[in-house]
C-alpha cells in the first residue's frame, strides 16, 4: 500500500461524515458569545475551540473504531468502513491515532485553559474520558444505551456553552437554549447510526439505545429530536427573532425524513446518515446568521 492509499484509509477511518457535530457547537457558541464581544477575540478563541472540538471529533471515531473492532462487533458491519474490523490497519495504529488527535485536543485546551480558566482543564478531562469510554473500557456505556444521552451533553451543552465561555469568560441563556438546539441535532445523527445498525448490534450483545427502543420507537426519537431542535430556535427567536433563520437549515432533513418514514433500512439510511450531518451543519450556520444579525 502507498502513502497516497494509507492518507485515503485514514480520512475514511476519520468518518468526515461525523465531523459536522464538532463544527456545529462551536459556530453557535461563537456566535452567540458574538452578541457581546468584539470580533477579534470571538473568533480567535473560536478557533482555537474548533481544533479542540474537531480532534476530539476524530479522536473519538477512531476510538470506537479500536474498541468496536477488537470486540468484534464491527464484523459484517453495514455502515462506513472500520479500520480494525476491515483489517486495514491494525488495532495498535488505530489506538495510537485516537490517542494522538486526543493529544491535539488536550493542547489546544490547555491554550485555551491558560486564556481563560483552569476548570476548562477538568472539562477537558472529562470530555476526553467520555470519548474513550462510549465503546472502551470494560463497561463502555455506549453499549449500555446511554450514548445519545453524552452526546446530547458533550457535543451539544458543553460544546456549546463551552465555546461562548472561554470567548467572554461566562455561560449565556442564548448559548444555553442553543445548545440544546445543536445537541439535539448531534443525537439524532447518532441516532440514525444506531438505528442502521440495530441487527448487528442485537447480534454482538450491543445494547445501544436504539436496541433497547427498537426499529420504531428509534425512528420516532430521530423525528422528535429535529422537533425539539426546532422548538429550541423559536424559544430562541422570542428575544431574537432574526434567530428563526436557523430553522431555514432543517429544511434540509426533508430527504432523510421521507427516508426514515418509508422505513429505509441498512445501506439506505447511510444517506440518511449524510442527509442529517448536512441538517446539522446548515442549521448551525443559519442559526449562527441570525444571531449575529441579532
Amino acid at each position: 500500500m502507498n502513502v497516497q492509499q494509507s492518507i485515503r484509509l485514514w480520512i475514511k477511518g476519520a468518518r468526515p461524515r461525523t465531523l459536522p457535530a464538532a463544527v456545529a457547537p462551536v459556530l453557535v457558541g461563537v456566535a452567540c458569545a458574538s452578541i457581546e464581544s468584539s470580533v477579534e477575540h470571538v473568533w480567535f478563541n473560536g478557533f482555537l475551540a474548533l481544533v479542540v472540538s474537531l480532534a476530539l471529533q476524530v479522536a473519538v471515531n477512531f476510538a470506537n473504531d479500536y474498541s468496536d473492532g477488537i470486540r468484534g462487533t464491527d464484523i459484517d458491519r453495514v455502515g462506513p468502513m472500520r479500520l480494525v474490523g476491515s483489517g486495514a490497519k491494525k488495532p495498535k495504529e488505530v489506538k495510537q491515532a485516537a490517542f494522538a488527535a486526543f493529544g491535539v485536543a488536550a493542547v489546544f485546551g490547555l491554550i485555551l485553559a491558560v486564556a481563560t480558566s483552569w476548570w476548562l482543564i477538568a472539562v477537558g478531562l472529562a470530555c476526553i474520558a467520555a470519548g474513550w469510554f462510549y465503546t472502551g473500557g470494560s463497561k463502555p456505556y455506549g453499549y449500555y444505551g446511554f450514548g445519545e444521552l453524552f452526546v446530547f451533553i458533550f457535543f451539544g451543552l458543553v460544546a456549546t456553552t463551552g465555546t461562548t465561555f472561554v470567548v467572554i469568560q461566562r455561560i449565556t441563556y442564548t448559548s444555553f437554549v442553543a445548545s440544546i438546539a445543536v445537541g439535539s441535532l448531534a443525537c439524532a445523527l447518532l441516532v440514525i447510526n444506531n438505528l442502521r445498525d440495530i441487527p448487528g448490534d442485537t447480534l454482538a450483545g450491543k445494547k445501544t439505545l436504539a436496541v433497547r427502543l427498537g426499529d420504531k420507537q428509534t425512528r420516532r426519537m430521530y423525528y422528535s429530536l429535529l422537533v425539539v431542535s426546532g422548538l429550541a430556535i423559536v424559544l430562541l427567536a422570542v428575544d431574537l427573532p432574526s434567530a428563526l433563520l436557523g430553522l431555514v437549515g432543517l429544511i434540509a432533513a426533508s430527504s432523510g425524513i421521507r427516508k426514515v418514514l418509508r422505513g429505509a433500512i441498512g445501506k439506505d439510511l447511510i444517506d440518511v446518515l449524510g442527509a442529517t450531518g448536512r441538517t446539522q451543519i446548515l442549521t448551525a450556520v443559519a442559526l449562527s446568521v441570525g444571531l449575529l444579525l441579532a
